[in-house]
């Protein structure tokens, strides 16, 4: 599985100063710069430090969001993945959104990083030829449904008696056991069953859903901090584990202490809309020009000086001020406060007013705002690429900047199958094997 040569793509002439690279068109060794660094502190010789995952090995099962995320996480920080999917049916993920030129945009980036081939698991050849590619990985990230890699004669059994070294993350929405494991799972429902529709939206209003896939990227990040827990393990133990995620679960946790609340006190949290009942003002605000601002006043001292600008100093000396939870009882009267103020100026008059402050503030941004955005630009928060199939496209870059061994961006997202027949070369198989598997519809 050792990557081999792919020609270098034609340099894109509009990359501008967030790359400062030449990017590659596909997986393949690399001995330049690789694209998607971003700006950081960074080391300055000429030599491309070797990223922190270079040579773990993992091959990436899953559909749609949380596994491949995960997957995707790992190939960020050099993990050589490996994308295995159906030779007909291949990852839903690649049709979620939209897209341009009959290209899906969304699986640009949860393909990033990642070689594609295909192989139907459920296939005589197909369960073969993952077993002799598991004999050389680190890691299998899936997402089927309890049963269906057992069914198939590839379960834990098999895989690890392959590859004792192994760790197997499965990936589910309600984990491996209990009454709901053989169920469909999505994060829609992670999202309604862990409590954080119950507490989102207005009051009197229904519950929200996040337009987005929350609880999966959640369980996406949980999965890849997983993997490499037991991979650290493995270093003491020499032997692989499996990883049980439950999508349920990751959301749950970054819920906070609500469980705890209600089995300490009874408390069940109630949806509040943009308040808390921790601390005021808290909200967004209309400003005069059309547009919205969000504030924040977590710490006293914050409350304090944002009082002092609103020029409502006198609220400071109410007792109730003197905490959050008493500030946030008396919201409506904060509201009005703030809220007038914000009303009567623009946005760049409140954000610089707030700024000298010491107050902390923050515009409400789409998507356009965010890539014009001064601070996403100096942190390098979106990378340039340049992609065969859709020319220049800019992305997130990875999610957190080392200093020494950085992550890259290396390619888009693959296209289906793309390289099949070069990683089944690279595992040993002659071309008459790989041909029978062919015949017997396993590719």
């Amino acid at each position: 599985m050792t990557p081999t040569p792919h020609p270098t793509g034609t340099p894109d002439p509009n990359t501008g100063p967030d790359t400062g690279t030449r990017p590659n068109s596909g997986p393949g060794p690399h001995t330049g710069p690789e694209q998607g660094l971003g700006p950081g502190p960074y080391p300055s010789s000429g030599a491309r430090p070797v990223p922190p995952l270079a040579g773990l090995r993992v091959l990436d099962l899953a559909t749609l969001f949380a596994g491949p995320i995960a997957a995707m996480l790992l190939g960020d920080f050099g993990a050589e993945v490996v994308k295995v999917e159906h030779p007909v049916k291949p990852d839903p993920a690649r049709g979620h959104g939209p897209s341009k030129n009959g290209v899906g945009l969304w699986w640009k980036l949860l393909g990033r990083n990642k070689r594609a081939i295909t192989l139907d698991l459920s296939k005589p050849g197909g369960r073969a030829t993952l077993l002799r590619l598991a004999a050389g990985a680190d890691v299998i990230v899936e997402n089927f449904r309890p049963g269906t890699l057992e069914r198939w004669e590839l379960g834990w059994p098999e895989l690890s008696a392959a590859n004792p070294r192994l760790v197997l993350a499965r990936v589910t929405g309600f984990g491996q056991f209990g009454p709901y494991a053989t169920r469909p799972g999505f994060g829609t429902l992670a999202e309604a069953m862990s409590g954080f529709a119950a507490i989102t939206g207005e009051p009197d209003a229904p519950p929200v859903l996040p337009p987005f896939g929350l609880a999966d990227s959640i369980a996406g990040l949980a999965t890849a901090y997983a993997v490499l827990t037991a991979l650290a393990a493995r270093e003491r133990t020499g032997e692989g584990q499996i990883v049980d995620m439950a999508i349920i679960e990751p959301i749950l946790t970054v819920l906070g202490p609500q469980p705890l609340w209600y089995d300490q006190l009874g408390y069940v949290q109630p949806r509040t809309g943009n308040r808390t009942q921790n601390n005021a003002p808290r909200n967004t605000y209309r400003t005069s020009d059309g547009t919205w601002v969000a504030v924040s006043t977590s710490a006293q001292s914050v409350a304090e000086r944002v009082m002092r600008l609103v020029g409502r100093p006198e609220l400071i000396e109410q007792p109730w001020f003197a905490t959050g939870a008493e500030r946030a009882a008396h919201a409506d009267v904060l509201d009005e406060a703030v809220g007038g103020w914000i009303a009567r100026h623009t946005r760049t008059e409140v954000m610089a007013a707030f700024e000298k402050a010491e107050a902390a503030i923050a515009p409400i941004q789409d998507v356009r705002d965010v890539m014009a955005d001064p601070q996403y630009q100096a942190l390098g928060t979106l990378a340039t690429l340049y992609d065969p199939e859709l020319g220049r496209l800019r992305m997130q870059n990875v999610l957190f900047r080392l200093s020494a061994t950085p992550g890259a961006i290396r390619w888009a997202g693959r296209p289906h199958g793309a390289d099949t027949d070069a990683v089944l070369t690279e595992l040993g198989l002659t071309p008459d094997e790989v041909a029978a598997l062919r015949a017997e519809g396993a590719l």
